[in-house]
């Protein structure tokens, strides 16, 4: 069965009680069980299991071609609820472009658990083969990054970290299982923010995980989640199982867009650099167009004036809105480095774009009138 099928129905069969087709919203807390705790229904407490919930995970697991999915409050609570639930003593490697929630977490709160990790270029299969040699127990894969829209062979990757008895573990966030499968690719633990284009309409918080097998890892990790308590709510679960039926027809729009909008921008004198895998300029473009159907809906360019040049064209446009998040309905900008907090990484000539659904003629106009 076809991908665009597949999210059309995986976690929709019509409901058994009343045969609704739009899957029902379960909101309980709580579940009748026997006197001795039997779980009558199959449910026991929300934290630890509900319907709608169960649902969701069915999807993206389904759309990941993954055994298990675990869903989360965000996507910064799925990657913590993984990465902590290593031993201390564990190492992580992350890359040096990579969202910055995770490099605060690799950062900062890892070590306080005893993990340690280590910033590397994920594109450098020679640099990762390197760093490993002092010892890694996951590769955590970002590919496109979160700004510059890096790419990384996923392939070459799960070969490295399988030689070194450590797992990948890709965010495939910008990508989507609609662009790429990283599992297929030889990945064991995929990522999302499903706020953004499983959400799909900048309104509901969530993250996910999605595992190769359901194994220790997985069971651990599910533990985690239950003690912890950084459960999805069940509207949350809802709206974003009503974000995975459209998708992949969202996802055809936003690069179809992008792609517009890249090419654009790379032809203005103004802009020194346009970061779009869909680019035959962009150093990633042979491992995207390998790895990936199409090649996303987000793109950064930095310009040739600096901070100050990239902040007044932001503040020139219209139809991009200047907010931070991604993979909603309308097109945003944003100054990364402005909202990376005190020690910014970002280049400060940078802007990060997410090409929304509108007319692309109305897009290009309004880069037009920034320029």
């Amino acid at each position: 069965m076809r991908l665009e099928t597949l999210a059309v129905h995986a976690g929709g069969a019509p409901d058994a009680a009343t045969g609704a087709v739009t899957p029902p919203l379960h909101f309980a807390t709580t579940f009748r069980h026997g006197p001795a705790g039997e779980r009558v229904d199959g449910y026991e407490y929300q934290r630890e299991g509900n319907p709608t919930n169960d649902r969701l995970r069915e999807a993206i697991a389904t759309l990941e071609g993954g055994a298990a999915a675990l869903t989360f409050a965000s996507g910064m609570a799925a990657m913590s609820a993984l990465l902590e639930s290593l031993p201390a003593g564990a190492r992580v490697l992350f890359p040096d472009d990579c969202y910055t929630g995770t490099r605060v977490l690799c950062g900062e709160f890892l070590p306080q658990r005893g993990v340690m990790s280590a910033a590397v270029d994920m594109a450098d299969a020679d640099a990762v083969r390197a760093a490993c040699a002092d010892g890694v127990a996951v590769l955590w894969a970002e590919t496109p990054s979160n700004p510059r829209l890096k790419l990384c062979d996923i392939a070459a990757l799960a070969d490295i970290a399988h030689a070194h008895g450590a797992l990948l573990a890709c965010d495939n966030t910008f990508a989507t299982p609609v662009l790429q499968r990283p599992l297929a690719l030889g990945a064991d633990v995929v990522m999302h923010s499903t706020t953004k284009y499983f959400g799909g309409h900048s309104d509901v918080l969530g993250g996910a995980l999605v595992f190769a097998r359901e194994d220790a890892l997985f069971e651990r990790v599910a533990h985690r989640l239950h003690v912890t308590g950084a459960t999805m709510a069940p509207f949350s679960a809802w709206l974003t199982l009503r974000g995975c039926r459209s998708l992949p027809a969202r996802m055809a729009m936003h690069c179809s867009n992008a792609r517009r909008v890249a090419d654009f921008l790379a032809g203005r004198g103004e802009i020194e650099r346009v970061n779009y895998p869909g680019l035959a300029s962009h150093p990633g473009h042979a491992i995207a167009a390998r790895q990936m159907r199409d090649f996303g809906g987000m793109l950064s360019l930095e310009f040739r004036g600096g901070r100050e040049a990239a902040l007044r064209f932001a503040g020139r446009l219209n139809l991009f809105t200047n907010a931070t998040s991604l993979g909603g309905c309308e097109s945003l900008v944003e100054h990364r480095a402005s909202v990376e907090g005190a020690a910014p990484v970002s280049p400060q000539n940078l802007l990060r774009m997410s090409v929304g659904l509108e007319h692309i003629d109305d897009l290009i106009d309004d880069l037009q009138r920034a320029f």
